[in-house]
Protein backbone atom coordinates (compact mmCIF):
# COMPACT_ATOMS: atom_id res chain seq x y z
CA UNK A 1 0.00 0.00 0.00
CA UNK A 2 1.37 2.95 -0.99
CA UNK A 3 1.87 6.47 1.23
CA UNK A 4 3.68 9.63 2.25
CA UNK A 5 5.93 10.02 4.60
CA UNK A 6 7.24 13.50 5.08
CA UNK A 7 6.77 14.18 1.15
CA UNK A 8 8.46 10.84 0.33
CA UNK A 9 6.31 8.23 -1.10
CA UNK A 10 6.42 4.43 0.16
CA UNK A 11 5.11 0.93 -0.54
CA UNK A 12 5.04 -0.34 3.49
CA UNK A 13 4.22 -4.00 1.41
CA UNK A 14 5.97 -6.25 -0.95
CA UNK A 15 3.47 -5.12 -3.57
CA UNK A 16 3.33 -3.66 -7.04
CA UNK A 17 4.07 -0.65 -7.57
CA UNK A 18 8.19 -0.69 -6.27
CA UNK A 19 9.08 2.46 -4.87
CA UNK A 20 12.62 3.62 -5.27
CA UNK A 21 13.94 6.84 -3.60
CA UNK A 22 16.54 8.52 -5.31
CA UNK A 23 16.92 11.92 -4.10
CA UNK A 24 18.47 14.89 -6.18
CA UNK A 25 19.65 18.31 -5.60
CA UNK A 26 17.75 19.99 -8.49
CA UNK A 27 14.91 21.05 -6.59
CA UNK A 28 13.81 24.71 -4.63
CA UNK A 29 11.37 25.65 -2.31
CA UNK A 30 8.03 25.99 -3.38
CA UNK A 31 6.79 29.61 -2.55
CA UNK A 32 5.48 30.16 1.36
CA UNK A 33 2.08 29.24 1.72
CA UNK A 34 1.52 27.37 -1.65
CA UNK A 35 -1.07 24.58 -2.03
CA UNK A 36 0.21 21.86 -4.08
CA UNK A 37 -3.01 21.88 -6.07
CA UNK A 38 -2.17 20.50 -10.03
CA UNK A 39 -0.11 16.89 -11.19
CA UNK A 40 1.55 17.39 -14.49
CA UNK A 41 2.04 14.18 -16.85
CA UNK A 42 5.01 14.25 -18.69
CA UNK A 43 6.70 11.46 -20.83
CA UNK A 44 10.98 11.35 -21.33
CA UNK A 45 13.15 8.62 -22.78
CA UNK A 46 16.99 9.03 -22.83
CA UNK A 47 17.55 8.64 -25.28
CA UNK A 48 14.18 9.46 -27.30
CA UNK A 49 12.63 5.90 -27.48
CA UNK A 50 15.15 3.69 -25.56
CA UNK A 51 14.00 2.16 -22.63
CA UNK A 52 15.22 0.88 -19.61
CA UNK A 53 18.75 1.74 -17.99
CA UNK A 54 19.60 4.77 -15.66
CA UNK A 55 19.99 7.90 -17.77
CA UNK A 56 16.52 9.66 -16.39
CA UNK A 57 18.56 9.21 -12.72
CA UNK A 58 21.89 10.42 -14.34
CA UNK A 59 20.07 13.58 -15.64
CA UNK A 60 17.97 14.66 -12.90
CA UNK A 61 21.42 13.94 -11.09
CA UNK A 62 23.35 16.07 -13.12
CA UNK A 63 25.88 13.13 -13.89
CA UNK A 64 24.36 12.00 -17.50
CA UNK A 65 27.34 11.75 -19.73
CA UNK A 66 27.25 13.65 -22.77
CA UNK A 67 29.17 11.75 -24.97
CA UNK A 68 27.48 9.15 -24.57
CA UNK A 69 25.35 9.63 -26.93
CA UNK A 70 24.88 12.37 -29.25
CA UNK A 71 21.25 13.69 -28.15
CA UNK A 72 22.75 13.79 -24.57
CA UNK A 73 25.35 16.44 -25.73
CA UNK A 74 22.18 19.15 -25.66
CA UNK A 75 20.60 18.25 -22.44
CA UNK A 76 23.53 16.64 -19.89
CA UNK A 77 24.34 20.34 -18.22
CA UNK A 78 20.51 21.40 -17.72
CA UNK A 79 19.38 21.23 -14.59
CA UNK A 80 15.55 19.20 -14.49
CA UNK A 81 14.05 17.09 -12.23
CA UNK A 82 10.40 15.81 -11.63
CA UNK A 83 8.63 14.24 -8.25
CA UNK A 84 8.46 11.01 -9.61
CA UNK A 85 9.65 9.02 -12.72
CA UNK A 86 7.71 5.91 -13.93
CA UNK A 87 9.18 2.91 -15.48
CA UNK A 88 7.79 0.84 -18.24
CA UNK A 89 7.40 -1.83 -16.07
CA UNK A 90 5.53 0.20 -13.35
CA UNK A 91 8.24 0.97 -11.15
CA UNK A 92 7.94 4.30 -8.88
CA UNK A 93 11.48 6.61 -9.12
CA UNK A 94 10.89 9.55 -6.69
CA UNK A 95 13.82 12.04 -7.29
CA UNK A 96 12.17 14.66 -5.38
CA UNK A 97 9.96 15.33 -2.06
CA UNK A 98 6.50 16.73 -3.08
CA UNK A 99 6.96 19.35 -0.36
CA UNK A 100 9.57 20.89 -2.76
CA UNK A 101 9.12 21.98 -6.43
CA UNK A 102 10.49 20.53 -8.96
CA UNK A 103 11.98 21.62 -12.05
CA UNK A 104 10.06 20.20 -14.22
CA UNK A 105 7.28 22.38 -16.12
CA UNK A 106 9.52 24.99 -17.21
CA UNK A 107 7.27 28.45 -17.92
CA UNK A 108 4.21 26.90 -17.95
CA UNK A 109 0.31 28.25 -16.85
CA UNK A 110 -2.54 26.48 -16.04
CA UNK A 111 -6.36 27.95 -15.75
CA UNK A 112 -4.56 31.00 -15.96
CA UNK A 113 -2.00 30.78 -13.15
CA UNK A 114 1.64 30.71 -13.63
CA UNK A 115 4.74 28.67 -13.22
CA UNK A 116 3.36 25.76 -12.50
CA UNK A 117 6.40 24.26 -10.86
CA UNK A 118 5.23 26.20 -7.45
CA UNK A 119 1.79 24.36 -6.79
CA UNK A 120 2.32 21.19 -8.71
CA UNK A 121 3.68 17.55 -8.66
CA UNK A 122 5.24 16.41 -11.73
CA UNK A 123 5.18 12.64 -12.75
CA UNK A 124 7.09 11.70 -15.67
CA UNK A 125 6.24 8.22 -17.76
CA UNK A 126 8.93 6.40 -19.25
CA UNK A 127 8.07 6.98 -22.96
CA UNK A 128 7.82 9.13 -26.21
CA UNK A 129 4.77 11.45 -27.70
CA UNK A 130 3.86 8.23 -29.73
CA UNK A 131 4.46 5.30 -28.33
CA UNK A 132 1.31 3.57 -26.13
CA UNK A 133 2.33 3.25 -22.34
CA UNK A 134 2.21 0.09 -20.77
CA UNK A 135 -1.00 -1.11 -18.69
CA UNK A 136 2.02 -1.93 -15.44
CA UNK A 137 2.25 2.26 -15.74
CA UNK A 138 -1.17 3.01 -15.95
CA UNK A 139 -1.66 1.36 -12.67
CA UNK A 140 0.87 2.28 -10.64
CA UNK A 141 0.29 6.55 -12.33
CA UNK A 142 -3.33 5.47 -10.91
CA UNK A 143 -2.47 4.57 -7.36
CA UNK A 144 -0.01 7.63 -7.27
CA UNK A 145 -3.11 9.94 -8.20
CA UNK A 146 -5.44 8.49 -5.77
CA UNK A 147 -2.70 8.90 -2.70
CA UNK A 148 -2.00 12.21 -3.96
CA UNK A 149 -6.10 13.40 -4.33
CA UNK A 150 -5.97 12.32 -0.85
CA UNK A 151 -2.65 13.47 0.86
CA UNK A 152 -3.34 16.73 -1.18
CA UNK A 153 -6.67 17.53 -1.76
CA UNK A 154 -6.73 21.13 -3.71
CA UNK A 155 -5.63 18.60 -6.79
CA UNK A 156 -8.91 17.10 -6.92
CA UNK A 157 -9.58 16.72 -10.88
CA UNK A 158 -6.37 19.37 -11.97
CA UNK A 159 -4.60 16.93 -13.71
CA UNK A 160 -2.82 18.05 -16.99
CA UNK A 161 -0.50 16.83 -19.62
CA UNK A 162 3.02 18.96 -20.06
CA UNK A 163 1.13 19.89 -23.28
CA UNK A 164 -1.54 21.69 -21.76
CA UNK A 165 0.46 23.66 -19.79
CA UNK A 166 3.30 24.51 -21.88
CA UNK A 167 1.34 24.50 -25.52
CA UNK A 168 3.83 25.93 -27.51
CA UNK A 169 6.91 24.23 -25.98
CA UNK A 170 5.49 20.68 -25.37
CA UNK A 171 3.85 18.09 -26.78
CA UNK A 172 3.96 15.13 -24.15
CA UNK A 173 2.53 12.71 -22.74
CA UNK A 174 1.61 12.69 -26.26
CA UNK A 175 -1.57 11.31 -28.79
CA UNK A 176 -0.97 7.46 -27.16
CA UNK A 177 -2.00 8.80 -23.67
CA UNK A 178 -5.15 7.27 -22.37
CA UNK A 179 -6.62 10.53 -20.55
CA UNK A 180 -9.64 8.49 -20.06
CA UNK A 181 -7.52 6.13 -17.12
CA UNK A 182 -7.20 9.00 -15.22
CA UNK A 183 -9.39 11.61 -15.08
Amino acid sequence: MLKIVSGWLYNDECTAPFVRQVPVRNFGARPSGTMISLVVIHCIALPPRHYGGYNVDALFSNTLDPNAHPYFKDIAHGEFSSHLFLSRKGVITQYVSFIDRAWHAGRSSYMGRAECNDYSIGIELEGSDDTPYTEEQYQSLEQVLQLLKKCYPAIENNIAGHNEVAPHRKTDPGSCFIWSRIR
